[in-house]
């Protein structure tokens, strides 16, 4: 394939990027899968295996999103359409880690909410009640982050097909 066929204008690079649909979602991605990260540091982890599973999807998308949002502000795809698969794929596999993530982290506020009486005899009320709505905070934030990055992954998929 030549490399005029593989090039296309659909790939914004520099500031383009922060105004351009699906990459205008670069930024919520990162705020919402930041608060994911900030929220299940500071909660207390009563499952390690789940909610470290939700750390690491945090971190890997947080770092890989904004890695792939400054080689776009950058222009380092040059327009290819390579880039445009690589950013669906990328989205793809970051929405299904997130609704794993997401299900896992509600699962542990559930959890955390059915021992209640378990925790109570190590911490006080006050102190439970603080980290059981910092779970259910990244619960939320990590369900919109699932939804940032499902539509993140259609319109780059869409994007994708149109190059």
């Amino acid at each position: 394939m030549s490399a005029a066929a593989q090039s296309t204008s659909n790939l914004p690079s520099g500031l383009a990027v922060m105004v351009s649909m699906p990459d205008v979602l670069f930024i919520p991605e990162l705020v919402f899968g930041g608060l994911v990260w900030i929220l299940v540091a500071s909660s207390l982890v009563i499952q390690p295996n789940p909610q470290g599973w939700v750390m690491f999807v945090s971190v890997f998308c947080f770092v890989f999103t904004f890695l792939l949002m400054i080689l776009f502000c950058a222009g380092v795809h040059k327009g290819s359409s390579t880039w445009a698969g690589i950013d669906a794929f990328y989205h793809g596999t970051a929405a299904l880690f997130y609704l794993s993530a997401s299900v896992l982290e509600a699962f542990s506020t559930i959890a955390m909410n059915e021992n209640i009486q378990l925790f109570l005899l190590y911490i006080d009320s006050d102190t439970f009640l603080k980290y059981y709505r910092e779970n259910i905070a990244a619960s939320v934030f990590a369900f919109v982050a699932t939804l940032l990055y499902t539509i993140h992954t259609i319109f780059s998929a869409l994007r994708w097909k149109s190059s």
